[in-house]
């Protein structure tokens, strides 16, 4: 009997000690993870904004007498049943789904409506000269002028690898920026591989 008592009086020890161990080994404690929403902030000026001919899928639930895609005209509006000319140049997806809505909620109730950007138009870069495919491009973002080369499908044998330029307007004047293919693949002059901007044109001579 005196031997069990021991034995329970050994276990009850061991398990008031346990904390201890515990803190003495995990060290300071560890500052708690921020939540996701927190350690990763959406950039709210990532979102795409349509410009003049884009082309938009319009939805509207349960109405597919106003559902349908439509260009986006030189002045920036689009036709639509009811509404007739909506602004969408200048608006992103999510802004445009809201002024449609508000919109019909004169004719409709509770009116869902979605916009897709089915095809994108307004941003295109330009490529020239002594290229396979040369032409206009749609833009994606951040591309480079190595990624526009390779859109136009490479160069021709005649191609002057050296001597391609990008112009740009700034400011109301065109600018001239080098590009030197050769160095640049070769990782130098990776400063040349510049990130483009709508209405840009390569030029490879």
């Amino acid at each position: 009997m005196k031997k069990k008592n021991s034995t329970w009086m050994i276990l009850f020890l061991v398990l008031a000690a346990a904390p201890l161990w515990v803190r003495a080994a995990g060290g300071q404690k560890q500052p708690a993870k921020k939540p996701v929403s927190e350690a990763i902030a959406p950039a709210a000026d990532t979102e795409y904004v349509i410009g003049p001919e884009d082309v938009l899928e319009i939805s509207v639930w349960k109405e597919p007498d106003i559902s349908r895609s439509v260009p986006v005209r030189p002045d920036g509006k689009i036709s639509l049943p009811l509404l007739n000319d909506v602004q969408a140049a200048g608006t992103t997806p999510m802004q445009l789904q809201t002024n449609i809505s508000e919109g019909l909620r004169k004719f409709i109730t509770d009116p869902r409506v979605t916009v897709i950007i089915t095809q994108i138009n307004s941003r295109r870069v330009y490529v020239l000269g002594e290229v396979n495919r040369p032409g206009p491009f749609s833009m994606y973002p951040d591309m480079t002028v190595l990624q526009a080369l390779s859109a136009a499908g490479g160069f021709t044998q005649f191609a002057k690898l050296t001597g391609i330029y990008v112009l740009r307007n700034e400011k109301g004047r065109q600018v001239t920026l080098p590009f030197n293919y050769k160095e640049v693949v070769r990782g130098q002059r990776a400063q040349e591989n510049i990130l483009l901007k709508p209405g840009d044109t390569i030029v490879v001579p």
